[in-house]
C-alpha cells in the first residue's frame, strides 16, 4: 500500500540486515534519521526484530524477504520499497556469505557459482536498482552506497577462503568504478574493509570461535564488532563524507 510521504524523510536499503553487522547498520543508522528497508533471506524473526529496533529509534522501517542473488526476488524488493517507503537515498550492500574452509584446489563449481552469486552479483544488480532510483540522470535525488567488503580482499584468504577473498577484490574493483561511473549524477559510492569481526558469518563457515582464536593476527589483538563497522558505514553514508567518493577504508586493527 502505498503512502504520500513529506520532509526530508529518506529511506536506507541495508541487505542481509537480520544479524551481524546489517543489524548494527541498520540500527546506527536509524539513530542519524534513516528510514530503513531491512533486507533479510531466511530469518523472518530476527529481521522484524531490526526493524523493531529502528522503529524504536522514531524512523520507519519495513522487513523485506528477498535473496539478492535472485533478481526477480531483488526486483519485488525494489518495488515493495518504491510502494511504502520514503524515496530511496541510501543503499548498503552488505549480504554476503562465507564457506568451510577449502583451498583452491579443493573448491567445486557450485560453490564458486554460489559466492559470487550472492557477494558480487547481488551487489551489482542491488546496486543497478539503487542508480536508477537516485540518480539525477534518471532524475533521481543523489544518494549513497556503501559496499561490504574485506581485508581479505587485500591478504587474499590463502588456505581458507581465497574464493572470498576474490569475490570482496571484486567487489573493491567495483566500487571505485562505479564511483567513479556515477560522480557527477549526484550519488557516492564507497566501500567498508572489516576484519576479523566477532560475528555469526563465522559460524556459518564452520568456525564459529574464529573471531576470538586469530587475535594473533591483529595488530590490535582483539576481534572488532559489528557497531564499529557499522559507525564507519554511517559516516560514508552521511553529508559528514560529501566529498568522499571510490574510498575504501580498513576497518581492521590494523590488520
Amino acid at each position: 500500500m502505498s503512502r504520500s510521504h513529506v520532509g526530508t524523510s529518506r529511506t536506507l536499503l541495508v541487505t542481509g540486515a537480520s544479524r551481524g553487522i546489517g543489524a548494527a547498520v541498520a540500527v546506527r543508522c536509524a539513530q542519524a534519521g534513516w528510514d530503513v528497508a531491512v533486507n533479510y533471506t531466511r530469518d523472518a524473526a530476527a529481521a522484524e526484530r531490526v526493524a523493531q529496533a529502528v522503529r524504536s529509534a522514531g524512523r520507519q522501517a519495513v522487513a523485506l524477504q528477498a535473496d539478492v542473488a535472485n533478481e526477480a526476488a531483488l526486483m519485488a524488493m525494489f518495488a515493495r520499497i518504491d510502494a511504502d517507503m520514503p524515496p530511496l537515498g541510501g543503499l548498503v550492500n552488505n549480504a554476503g556469505v562465507v564457506d568451510a574452509m577449502a583451498r583452491v584446489d579443493e573448491t567445486t563449481l557450485a560453490r564458486l557459482q554460489r559466492m559470487f552469486a550472492i557477494n558480487v552479483f547481488g551487489t551489482f544488480l542491488c546496486s543497478r536498482e539503487a542508480v536508477r532510483r537516485m540518480s539525477s540522470r534518471h532524475g533521481g535525488n543523489g544518494g549513497a552506497i556503501v559496499n561490504l567488503s574485506s581485508v581479505a580482499a587485500k591478504l587474499g584468504g590463502p588456505g581458507w577462503y581465497v574464493d572470498y577473498a576474490a569475490s570482496k577484490g571484486a567487489i573493491d574493483t567495483f566500487t571505485v568504478g562505479l564511483a567513479r561511473e556515477v560522480a557527477t549524477e549526484g550519488i557516492r559510492v564507497n566501500a567498508v574493509r572489516p576484519g576479523i569481526i566477532d560475528t555469526d558469518i563465522h559460524a556459518s563457515g564452520g568456525q564459529p570461535d574464529r573471531a576470538h582464536q586469530s587475535t594473533a593476527l591483529i595488530p590490535m589483538q582483539r576481534p572488532g564488532t559489528a557497531d564499529e563497522v557499522a559507525e564507519a558505514v554511517q559516516w560514508l553514508l552521511s553529508d559528514a563524507a560529501r566529498y568522499t567518493t571510490g574510498a575504501i577504508i580498513d576497518v581492521s586493527g590494523g590488520r
